[in-house]
């Protein structure tokens, strides 16, 4: 059976991921990666492949099944998503989710122009907990919803920073309210603002000249980031970025609190958690996967932008249906 020819657009931490994920994928194959940088700069866990200039991706329509676009939603997949999806298949992460449904229709426009299929917001939240959040509001339609992410590093948001004027490098971190958090799980069914839920924590490293004030603010009013949320900033050398903000663990928790019976007098909490050692490995295996059902859904015809609620569940295994309903239903 042959396997599924995988390219990759970025070769940073998620790029870096879905290369990892490929080699635990038997069924997929890594053809090419595409990069601003130097092609010679990067070294590659899989020799085989060739590393290329972005420019020369549109060489390789016919050698490759789906591309994996590995850029950030600040900037690069506004741009890059609509380009690849005329010639690709393509999977991506776009997390702006206020912009998602603007996102999805310059998608879909291309998409369907060229025959090809892409599956944006892919990852664990958008991606894992928008299907969560969409089930349990479907099995408990009198409730709310209630998600908390964190405490952990946000690859999107972290990417935000870094484009701030006069930043040089950067983190942030997503820190969940403990009193929030506890008030759902003891069912309360609080109302909570966007404010009242999460505090984010970022650690800059300004440029020598750069005015820290002014980064500050820039980050603290930056819409669909932090605009809606308390920002502590904390301005650091390079030397302590590198020692103690290195690693990238995240996670999260999705909350759906809601009644049945004829007087709503039976009271149900659904809860799911994810504990993440690596964001952007977690992030890279899930996009590895819905490349799979990518590729499935154009041979099938189906094309366009679609997301995790267009994509049937065993479209993302490897496995066949039969061993699927014999070993996990």
């Amino acid at each position: 059976m042959s396997k599924i020819r995988i390219g990759i657009v970025g070769h940073g931490n998620i790029g870096r991921g879905v290369e990892r994920a490929i080699t635990q994928n038997p069924d997929t194959e890594l053809v090419a990666v595409f990069t601003r940088r130097q092609p010679g700069s990067i070294q590659l866990l899989t020799p085989q492949a060739a590393v290329k200039s972005i420019a020369d991706a549109k060489e390789y329509q016919d050698k490759i099944d789906v591309m994996i676009l590995c850029g950030g939603s600040a900037t690069d997949l506004p741009e890059q998503g609509p380009h690849f999806a005329t010639m690709f298949n393509t999977v991506d992460s776009y997390d702006t989710h206020a912009r998602i449904p603007e996102y999805c229709a310059r998608i879909d426009a291309a998409a369907k122009a060229a025959g090809k299929t892409s599956v944006i917001s892919v990852g664990w939240d958008p991606g894992l907990f928008s299907m969560l959040r969409m089930l349990s509001g479907a099995m408990l339609p009198e409730g709310k919803d209630y998600t908390f992410w964190g405490k952990g590093v946000s690859q999107g948001h972290s990417d935000a920073i870094r484009r701030v004027k006069g930043v040089k490098n950067g983190i942030q971190y997503t820190i969940p309210i403990e009193s929030a958090v506890d008030s759902v799980r003891r069912g309360d069914s609080p109302q909570l603002s966007t404010r009242e839920k999460h505090l984010r924590e970022c650690f800059v490293v300004a440029e020598p000249e750069a005015d820290q004030e002014q980064i500050s603010q820039a980050i603290k009013n930056m819409p669909n980031y932090f605009a809606d949320y308390d920002t502590i900033i904390h301005f650091i050398n390079e030397a302590e970025l590198k020692q103690n903000h290195s690693q990238m663990p995240h996670g999260g928790f999705v909350f759906r609190t809601g009644a049945t019976g004829t007087g709503n007098e039976n009271q149900h909490i659904i809860e799911f958690s994810l504990k993440l050692d690596s964001n952007p490995e977690f992030t890279a295996n899930v996009m590895v996967a819905y490349a799979r059902a990518a590729y499935r859904m154009n041979q099938e015809g189906i094309c366009g932008a679609k997301t995790v609620f267009d994509v049937p569940l065993s479209y993302l295994s490897a496995r066949s249906n039969l061993d699927l309903i014999k070993d996990l239903l």
